[in-house]
């Protein structure tokens, strides 16, 4: 068969994952994605070459029953995510933290074994909230930096089994989780006036860059994290 690869939170046709699995579909990849719900499922654009699943990426039976089923795996990327304006309160902080960096790390572990077999590539989705903290979202942030901070030791570690990892920083991107920011001139003003490009991000300009990290073009890049966000983190 092709080459398969496994995209968690990639069932929203907004998400930076659908993005994702269509770059990957150009690169010769057979693409699961997945959604938390059946509901979110259904949102899904039908794409040949594209199937989906439902998981829940905080509970190891969901994770564990999806990877068992799967005959081979090329390619993973870790795009599931959370954020919620209760992350002050320790319910919301654990919740945001349990799926943006355990959820990451519970699906790398249980694919290790299948992308070791083929020399797979990891890809996992950090934040410019990687690089600065946020006002707002704390667990996010720190769930976030803490993703770059796993990308690198998994990259180190998984070397020696052919298994790259690294990461990407997405800036302000139109997916429909940061609806509420480029809908709002309020929100998107200072936004754009610090972003040198002068634009929010598209899905594709983030998912363009995971395919070249699971392309064969970066055979060598491992333990990386590449912002892209039209360069927001450079800009004071």
């Amino acid at each position: 068969m092709s080459k398969l690869a496994l995209i968690t939170g990639g069932a929203h046709p907004m998400g930076i994952g659908f993005a994702s699995a269509l770059a990957l579909l150009k690169l010769g990849y057979e693409v699961i994605v997945t959604g938390i719900s059946d509901e979110e499922i259904t949102l899904t654009p039908a794409r040949p070459g594209v199937s989906t699943r439902v998981l829940d990426v905080t509970s190891d039976e969901s994770v564990a029953a999806l990877i068992a089923g799967l005959p081979r795996l090329d390619a993973l990327v870790n795009c599931a995510g959370s954020a919620n304006f209760g992350e002050f309160e320790m319910e919301g902080f654990a919740r945001t933290i349990e799926v943006n960096l355990t959820g990451t790390m519970r699906v790398a572990s249980a694919a290790h074994p299948l992308l070791a077999r083929q020399g797979g590539a990891v890809v996992n989705v950090g934040s410019i909230y990687s690089t600065f903290g946020s006002t707002m979202a704390p667990g996010y942030t720190a769930s976030k930096g803490g993703v770059v901070a796993l990308t690198r030791s998994l990259a180190a570690s998984w070397a020696k089994d052919g298994i790259r990892v690294n990461a990407v920083a997405p800036g302000w991107i139109k997916t429909n989780m940061s609806r509420m920011m480029w809908e709002d001139e309020a929100y998107a003003t200072p936004i754009l006036a610090r972003t040198p490009m002068a634009r929010f991000g598209e899905p594709q300009d983030l998912g363009d860059v995971i395919g070249f990290l699971c392309a064969p073009e970066s055979r060598f890049v491992t333990g990386v994290m590449i912002p892209v966000d039209g360069g927001y983190i450079i800009s004071g």
